[in-house]
């Protein structure tokens, strides 16, 4: 068995409405992916994705290479090839050996893996409304993105309102709470919350200190990047419950492994569509303490590439038993979402992305004063660093798209230098 051929198909599938919405302001471009179709002279087909702009590694060039022509069971195992193509790998080799990828990768501990719904900051309204939707589609959980422009106590507040009392919110500031002396009191007023099921790097994971300090203080678990700071250190000095396990194959193997002697639960955050969330199924089925929800952003996508859409029961779904990852694809919407190869050639090798948004972030305070950004993700370094409250009650942010004017263009060519402090003027 050989690898003869391998495909590599950008295809840019449109967020659901909302989302667009949402996601406009930062990761308006994880909706492009990149799909390996990997053949071997058996026949065979794997498929696997690539989140372009997100994921833990790229497929290169170099890659493709090292793998034509030769057993993908032989270089299945490693990680360096990339994301989509390691699953091409093991989703061939599945259908060759007529087993599921499961089987492949260790012993079978459970036949459903739970799976969490996700959004990035928003406002209080749209994050109730997606909350709706995913009680709606069978979701138990919710992952979420506090920041610094956004009154948390409203956002949390206006969820609660609509979802059931089991409905669980993991909530990830990004370390743009600071330290624990800002931190703690900020956790301590979203305890009002029964929701509120626990907190992801609240502050930077390298403050050792500070992480212990929280954990001690608070009711809710707290979970840490893996390895950061060194796994040993993270045990010997208690400064989270659990993890968030983010890498190929080997490395999530070896990173849950780890975490199962520690005793530690974790949650596998791989991001990207469907072939991607069922790759991650295959994961948390041989893994005994991936017991915290899957974050995939699946519900990110108008549609799943995938001819039959993943079903979330109770908050789970079902690790497939056919051969592979058990899925087939829709290559009929992989068609229709293609990125046309003239456009790929204007590109000069360089990976395909959409234009960039031209929007100017404004955070407005109660008080009237505001902070113009020329990214929401300009925020992060300038409020984890203490330059801006990390919360205010009553904060919001408001976008100005590029209107063409001379005003908006000189206070975004300010804003990219740095955020730029005023007074807040009503557009």
């Amino acid at each position: 068995m050989k690898v003869v051929d391998i495909e590599r198909i950008v295809v840019d599938v449109p967020f659901t409405k909302r989302q667009q919405k949402i996601t406009a302001r930062e990761v308006y471009n994880w909706a492009i992916l990149e799909l390996c179709r990997v053949e071997t002279d058996t026949g065979h087909v794997g498929w696997g994705e690539t989140v372009i702009h997100y994921t833990w590694a790229r497929v290169s060039d170099e890659s493709v290479a090292r793998v034509i022509g030769q057993s993908p069971a032989d270089l299945m195992h490693d990680d360096s090839l990339g994301a989509g193509l390691q699953m091409a790998l093991f989703d061939v080799v599945g259908k060759v050996m007529e087993v599921p990828v499961h089987k492949l990768l260790g012993n079978k501990c459970r036949d459903w893996v739970p799976l969490s719904w996700w959004s990035i900051d928003a406002s209080p309204e749209d994050w109730a409304a997606e909350a709706k939707d995913a009680v709606k589609a069978g979701y138990t959980s919710l992952k979420l993105k506090p920041r610094p422009w956004w009154d948390i106590q409203a956002q949390i507040g206006a969820i609660c309102k609509v979802v059931p009392p089991h409905f669980k919110l993991d909530l990830d500031p990004n370390a743009t709470w600071q330290n624990a002396a800002t931190a703690i009191p900020i956790i301590k007023k979203l305890e009002a919350y029964d929701n509120v099921a626990m907190y992801e790097s609240p502050i930077p994971q390298h403050d050792v200190l500070g992480n212990r300090h929280i954990r001690q203080a608070i009711n809710r678990p707290v979970a840490m990047h893996f390895g950061s700071p060194p796994f040993i250190t993270q045990v010997r000095e208690e400064v989270c419950d659990g993890y968030v396990v983010c890498a190929g194959k080997s490395q999530v193997i070896r990173q849950g492994t780890l975490s199962a002697e520690a005793e530690m639960p974790f949650w596998l955050q791989l991001v990207g569509n469907g072939l991607t969330t069922t790759w991650a199924a295959h994961l948390g089925a041989v893994l005994t303490h991936a017991t915290w929800p899957t974050i995939s952003c699946v519900n990110l996508y108008s549609h799943q590439l995938l001819k039959k859409k993943i079903e979330v029961v109770g908050g789970y779904h079902q690790v497939p038993e056919a051969p592979g990852l058990g899925v087939e694809v829709d290559e009929k919407a992989i068609a229709k979402y293609r990125v046309p190869a003239k456009t790929m050639k204007k590109l000069n090798g360089v990976p395909y992305d959409r234009p960039k948004p031209r929007i100017i972030n404004s955070i407005v305070y109660p008080d009237g004063s505001c902070v113009h950004m020329a990214s929401s993700s300009q925020g992060y370094g300038y409020f984890s660093s203490g330059h801006g409250p990390a919360q205010v009650e009553g904060a919001r942010l408001e976008p100005w798209p590029d209107d063409g004017s001379k005003e908006w263009k000189k206070l975004f060519e300010l804003a990219q230098q740095h955020p730029v402090r005023d007074r807040w003027k009503k557009r």
